[in-house]
């Protein structure tokens, strides 16, 4: 579970959308049953609206409707107790903090408007009503509650299909300055989608950012196997101060990703070392800018020779330790039948190294997949860029975790697929012979 619930959850982040459907209700309650589920973006028909608790108290499409306990004289004379919507009363009076103290029953205008004033039971439209006030009454205001609107909604599109409406809270819909239209602008329920994935391969850097990727690992691995083979075979040769080449060659691993970077930066830059000798040789008259827009082949190169520099002691080291596992009797009996040196390494060593070789083939492999900072160190991370860097600008610059994790699960079906790739195609005659 250690190594593979991370995994699902980048699968998840790549595949489901947590955000992408708004419950719709059968009552203006949370505990209403859902009706229907409407997608962001949906244009909606206003119905109705009613005040109840609050869904969600920060949110900026947030609709409210305050409501006020008032104490007062009923048109029969008796004493209420109960409560009325804000818009229905004037207040008169406040504390030092603002709390509204007493207050005036506003009146109705219109021709046929109810003068008489309705007092709940509850904060709520549909509670039972206790009593009425007339209008201009006096009150008291003893507390005062602050409801969010739900409105009765329908999908402006279905509205002749009989599409079933549902209601649904303010903070999750914009809505139009009369309140009678509106749309889906929040979500609180998730489905399986492959927008995400869309939005990288649409992304504009997406394709950049792959032949780049497979570029460095055209030019890195070949050299790197080349390099990391002509080590290991001169550390097992046993030449005097052979130990001595191995803490050499291997002193590069010891440093970290962007450090390497940095000093290959510090190389290919204006007053850098490949310029200072290139001009103390003659050969240019001046500083030549090797790390710029408008110099990308030079950038490349800049970035393999860091990556050639930095981890061919891998595939070395794990080359090193597959020539220990060759006994030496293989290797001076085939002197003894006359092989040369390079018929030995062409016919013995090789073969027996192919297990090795795969390994290291297979972890370069992963880790030239990966590679950012070496390409941010010496480029900026836009002139040219790599899959890795985009997943990073997904997550920290846009701040779209989906989209970063599809980029990453993407480098992932590269490693794996260039680990079968060389399970399959770089295998021992023991691996190849049919059982």
């Amino acid at each position: 579970m250690f190594f593979l619930y991370p995994m699902y959850e980048g699968f998840v982040l790549t595949v489901y959308d947590d955000d992408a459907l708004l419950p719709i209700r059968e009552s203006p309650t949370l505990s209403g049953a859902t009706v229907a589920k409407l997608p962001l973006g949906t244009e909606l028909e206003i119905n109705d609206r009613r005040s109840q608790e609050m869904v969600n108290a920060g949110s900026d499409d947030l609709i409210t409707d305050q409501w006020f306990q008032v104490e007062g004289t009923g048109v029969d004379g008796s004493l209420l107790r109960g409560w009325v919507t804000e818009a229905r009363i004037r207040v008169r009076e406040e504390d030092a903090s603002g709390q509204p103290l007493a207050g005036t029953v506003r009146p109705r205008l219109g021709e046929g408007a109810d003068p008489l004033t309705k007092i709940h039971a509850e904060p709520n439209e549909t509670s039972s009503v206790v009593g009425q006030l007339e209008q201009r009454a006096t009150v008291t205001i003893t507390q005062s509650a602050e409801l969010e609107v739900w409105f009765l909604v329908q999908p402006a599109d279905d509205m002749n299909s009989g599409a079933a409406a549902g209601w649904a809270p303010s903070s999750y819909l914009r809505v139009s300055e009369d309140a009678s239209r509106g749309w889906v602008s929040g979500a609180t329920s998730g489905e399986f989608t492959t927008k995400f994935i869309q939005r990288m391969v649409d992304d504009r850097f997406f394709g950049p950012a792959l032949r780049t990727t497979l570029l460095l690992l055209v030019l890195i691995i070949p050299v790197q196997l080349v390099l990391a083979l002509a080590m290991a075979l001169v550390i097992h040769a046993r030449i005097r101060l052979n130990s001595g080449f191995l803490y050499v060659f291997a002193l590069p691993i010891g440093m970290s990703d962007l450090a390497a970077g940095i000093l290959f930066f510090s190389i290919f830059t204006g007053n850098g070392l490949l310029n200072s000798a290139l001009d103390g040789l003659g050969i240019i008259d001046g500083p030549f800018a090797f790390l710029t827009a408008e110099t990308t082949g030079w950038i490349l190169v800049a970035i393999v020779a860091a990556e050639v520099w930095r981890a061919t002691s891998i595939m070395m080291v794990i080359i090193v330790a597959g020539l220990q596992a060759i006994p030496d009797e293989t290797l001076e009996a085939a002197e003894l039948f006359g092989a040369n040196y390079f018929q030995r390494v062409r016919h013995i060593i090789l073969p027996l190294l192919k297990p090795s070789i795969q390994v290291a083939l297979i972890l370069r492999t992963i880790l030239a997949l990966q590679v950012f900072a070496v390409v941010v160190a010496l480029s900026g991370g836009d002139v040219v860029t790599v899959l890795a860097n985009e997943s990073f600008r997904q997550y920290a610059d846009l701040r779209n975790t989906n989209v970063a994790s599809a980029y990453a699960l993407f480098i992932l079906l590269l490693s794996v697929a260039s680990a079968v790739f060389y399970l399959r195609s770089v295998r021992s005659e023991a691996e190849v012979r049919p059982t």
